[in-house]
């Protein structure tokens, strides 16, 4: 028998065993990639509920409060909340007023620039803090009745931007919310 037969079948064989497998790898990445775009679909916003406004101090010169939000994640994955925004609100019987705006976390802006983020566990809740200094309530009387009072209401409205996972797996999500207390 002639030995170039062999090689010629050996090289056939080698092509046709490459050529299955690169049809399985291939078919296997596009049904990869349409597993990640369902887990992308199917992602679940995160709630925020206004859990409390504290007032701390309140005095001619500055009123101190701290405000605290409870952010619940229902998705099955983790959650990474980078940047909570909000506007507290305060009103007696008859109007609201504004009384700060502030946000907790901050977004990634660069190559180098640090994060500070929040990671919510999957079905899990975290409560994030924040205080608001305001300078000189006393110069508005309206302001300061209602932070005396003890009868006030508290309305927080803002915007919450989240990940799943990590910062490069997912989009990024972003959340509108409104809460009262």
């Amino acid at each position: 028998m002639n030995p170039k037969i062999f090689v010629v079948a050996a090289i056939a064989i080698m092509v046709g065993i490459l050529g299955v497998i690169f049809m399985m790898t291939s078919t296997s990445d596009t049904s990869d990639e349409g597993s990640t775009q369902e887990l992308q679909n199917q992602v679940e916003a995160i709630t925020i509920e206004l859990e409390e406004v504290s007032i701390l101090q309140v005095s001619d010169r500055a009123a101190v409060l701290e405000i605290q939000f409870k952010l619940s994640n229902p998705n099955s994955r983790s959650a990474i909340a980078q940047l909570l925004q909000y506007s507290l609100y305060a009103s007696d019987d008859s109007e609201e007023y504004k009384i700060a705006s502030g946000q907790i976390g901050s977004r990634p802006e660069g190559m180098v620039d640090g994060s500070n983020y929040y990671t919510l566990l999957s079905n899990n809740s975290i409560v994030l803090k924040d205080k608001i200094v305001l300078d000189y309530p006393g110069n508005s009387p309206e302001l300061m009745s209602i932070l005396e009072s003890s009868n006030q209401s508290w309305r927080t409205e803002g915007d919450v931007i989240f990940n799943l996972s990590s910062m490069t797996s997912g989009q990024e999500n972003q959340v509108h919310f409104e809460s009262r207390k």
